[in-house]
Formats: C-alpha cells, sequence, structure tokens
C-alpha cells in the first residue's frame, strides 16, 4: 500500500491552481494536501475548504510546519530562489516550478545548497521533458528511421496581447522565463546535452510590458546536429511544432493532431555515387537515382502531462533517479541565460 507524500503548496495562481491541483486529482494514494500558502485570502480560504488543510500566508511561517515532507513551490518566476532558498534553508525537500530561478548564480546557488544536505532535496519541474510529442520525436529519432538527423525545429506560436504580470521584468516574466525553460530543455536533448555554439534573437513586438514575446535560437550539439527553437506571441500563422530532417527521411508536424513522415525503405541502401566533372545534359543533374520512400500520416500520442509527479514520488518513496538531474535544470538556466546576452531585445 502506498503511503501518501505529504504536500505543502506555496502559491495558487494559475500554475499552483490551474496546473498542479489539476494533475494532482487521481492521485491521493501518492500526495496529501497538508497545506498552502498564498497571499490571497480568498485563494487559502478556497483551497482550506477543499481539502481541509492548514493555510498560511508566508512562506516563512509555512516552512516551519512539521507535518510537510514536500514544499511544491509554484509562485511568480521571480519568487523562485527566495522562496525555494527559504525552505531548502529550513531543511525542506523543495519540489520547484520552472524557471529554477531568473539567473545562472541563483540557480547554482539552490543546487548547491540541495547538493551539501542529503536531506534537502531539490527537484525541479521540467514536465515537458515528458510530453507526448516530445517523446514520440525522441523514440523516432533513435530508432535510426531517419538516418543521421541532422536538423530539428521546435516551435510555439501565437498572437497575443499580453498584458499579465508575465510581460514585467520586475516579476521574471518575459517568453524566455516563460516557454523558453521547455524548449530549451527539449533543444539540449536533441543536441546531445550540450552545444558548441549558440546564436539568438529576442524581441518585443505584441505584448505589452517590457519583456520579449518573441525568441529565436539556434544551437549546434555536440553531436553535430543543429536544433532551432522559435517562441513567438506575435505570429499570426502557426508554424509546425516539429520539424526534422535526417539522411534518410523527415519530419513535419501538421497542427491537425498528426504528423508527416517520409522516410527511405529500411531495406534500400543509399548508393554512394562518385562526383563527375561531366556538363549535365538539360535541365538535369546527371542521372537520377530512383529511392523509394515511405510516406506515411500517423497520429500523434496523447496522454495527460502529469508524469513529473509520479516520477517525485517514486524518487521520494522508492529511491527511484528523478529523471532530470540538478545538473540539467542548471544547464537549461545557463542557456537561457546565454540566449538572452546574446539577443537582442528590440520593440516595435
Amino acid at each position: 500500500m502506498k503511503k501518501p507524500i505529504k504536500l505543502g503548496i506555496v502559491g495558487l495562481g494559475r500554475a499552483g491552481r490551474g496546473m498542479h491541483l489539476s494533475e494532482l486529482a487521481g492521485k491521493e494514494d501518492m500526495f496529501e494536501i497538508v497545506a498552502a500558502c498564498d497571499i490571497e485570502e480568498d485563494r487559502r480560504e478556497q483551497i482550506k475548504a477543499e481539502f481541509g488543510c492548514k493555510v498560511y500566508n508566508k512562506i516563512e511561517d509555512m516552512v516551519k510546519d512539521k507535518d510537510i515532507e514536500v514544499i511544491d513551490i509554484a509562485t511568480r518566476s521571480n519568487d523562485h530562489y527566495t522562496h525555494a532558498k527559504t525552505a531548502l534553508d529550513a531543511g525542506m525537500t523543495v519540489f520547484l516550478e520552472k524557471p529554477i530561478s531568473q539567473t545562472y548564480e541563483e540557480a547554482r546557488q539552490l543546487v548547491e545548497i540541495a547538493s551539501k544536505h542529503p536531506d534537502r532535496r531539490l527537484y525541479v519541474r521540467h514536465n515537458r521533458r515528458f510530453e507526448p510529442k516530445f517523446k514520440q520525436v525522441m523514440e523516432i529519432i533513435d530508432s535510426g528511421i531517419l538516418g543521421d538527423v541532422y536538423y530539428v525545429k521546435r516551435s510555439v506560436d501565437n498572437f497575443q496581447i499580453r498584458k499579465d504580470w508575465q510581460t514585467l521584468s520586475q516579476y521574471g516574466g518575459g517568453q524566455l522565463l516563460n516557454w523558453g525553460p521547455h524548449l530549451v530543455d527539449q533543444a539540449l536533448r536533441f543536441a546531445g546535452g550540450e552545444y558548441t555554439e549558440l546564436f539568438s534573437d529576442i524581441r518585443q513586438v505584441a505584448a505589452a510590458g517590457d519583456c520579449e514575446d518573441v525568441v529565436h535560437a539556434t544551437m549546434i550539439g555536440v553531436n553535430g546536429r543543429m536544433v532551432e527553437i522559435q517562441i513567438s506571441g506575435a505570429s499570426a500563422l502557426k508554424l509546425p511544432e516539429y520539424i526534422v530532417y535526417g539522411s534518410r527521411g523527415s519530419i513535419i508536424d501538421k497542427n491537425d493532431g498528426k504528423f508527416q513522415i517520409r522516410y527511405v525503405d529500411p531495406a534500400f541502401e543509399l548508393p554512394k555515387p562518385e562526383a563527375s566533372i561531366d556538363t549535365p545534359e538539360g535541365a538535369k543533374f546527371g542521372p537520377q537515382i530512383e529511392v523509394p520512400f515511405i510516406e506515411e500520416e500517423r497520429e500523434w500520442d496523447k496522454y495527460p502531462l502529469d508524469h513529473t509527479w509520479i516520477y517525485l514520488y517514486e524518487a521520494i518513496r522508492e529511491g527511484k533517479e528523478y529523471p532530470v538531474s540538478n545538473e540539467e535544470a542548471l544547464k537549461v538556466m545557463q542557456t537561457l541565460c546565454e540566449i538572452r546576452e546574446k539577443g537582442k531585445h528590440t520593440e516595435f
């Protein structure tokens, strides 16, 4: 029989209530909400009525609660470092919503605190690592059916004239700290975990505030692969979420729940012709080699994006390794900072 982890949630806004609580529904055998913290009284009263849990308006008081096993931090991005450090310094285990912090130095400090105290563990919620589409693309790449994959593009596009707190730098706003951690984490997986070169461009186009709503970044992975990410809140036409090119095939998302895949018949060995000084005849560039392609339309996998909670439970109760290491989370933040440093912040 499972022993539920006694959970205290900090922040009951869009992430805490809209995402974390929604994902915890049905997992009562793994997690028991024993406390919650928010600066808004109506939010505190609502969760108290729902779960019968203790409520706090300051995290400094909440971390003294000995009934809590894990502090789940889902506050605004600018509070992540302070709230996580407060909990870690109090001897708590922390489950931290992305981004891990606003700067690489803050992230490094949190990882260092957790590493020095085995009883103060830090887990970062990079939940898009387990996104159905991402896992499906990785599985196809790993199968070898596309050959040597040399290019991957991952995009998130819409057109939004946003004016909420995530458009303000004082609260850690901007798409770089919103969607950025998700796509950079995925890009690093495509790139082999590290890159040799990085190029970026960031702009403010449609959103209010003082933060970027358009981000482009391209990295050359240690595996030689070019990986490009695009985040746009100012795109009237939606790009495919995934484009993958390999030496034997390609994938392109159709934005309708399906993707197109075209690849060379695995039974066919591509020839290696030698170059010639002969002049092409007519409009053709030499003799054509007939390549047998297989073309398919496949459906994207669909399942709830709640795996991080299962992995968190297994790590704490069963001693399994949490699949997102703190070093990987630290690398994501380092990359985000480099994208910001190299990019141009242009307002139109």
